[in-house]
């Protein structure tokens, strides 16, 4: 299969992948409207993966133009269900911490169980 087909089975592979988790395993005190913000942030948070750039509150807030209470408030839900994983590291002056995002490990192992060669 060329290269670009790959990356447009991948893709929507993902997407379908985070809809179940979200959308098949509600949590206790969430809404419906916070479900569909996961959805949406995950969209984000994984074009910004494929681009290379670093999931931190800074550039997410810079992407989509929320405020750090709202991107945190998202992004805590997805820490809760394992779908992001959190470290902190050193910000951008080098004297306090910073969050720093990544993808779970564990989707992308899921995603490679569907993958046919």
């Amino acid at each position: 299969m060329p290269r670009a087909l790959n990356a447009q089975w991948h893709s929507l592979s993902f997407a379908a992948l985070i809809l179940r988790q979200i959308l098949d395993k509600p949590l206790d005190d969430e809404t419906p409207q916070s479900r569909l913000k996961q959805i949406g942030m995950m969209s984000v948070l994984y074009y910004m993966h494929q681009g290379n750039q670093p999931l931190n509150l800074s550039n997410i807030m810079e992407l989509t133009g929320l405020t750090r209470g709202g991107v945190a408030e998202t992004v805590d839900q997805l820490i809760k269900r394992n779908i992001l994983t959190e470290t902190f590291v050193k910000n951008s002056m080098g004297r306090g911490r910073a969050r720093q995002f990544e993808i779970s490990p564990e989707i992308f192992e899921k995603l490679r169980a569907f993958h046919v060669t």
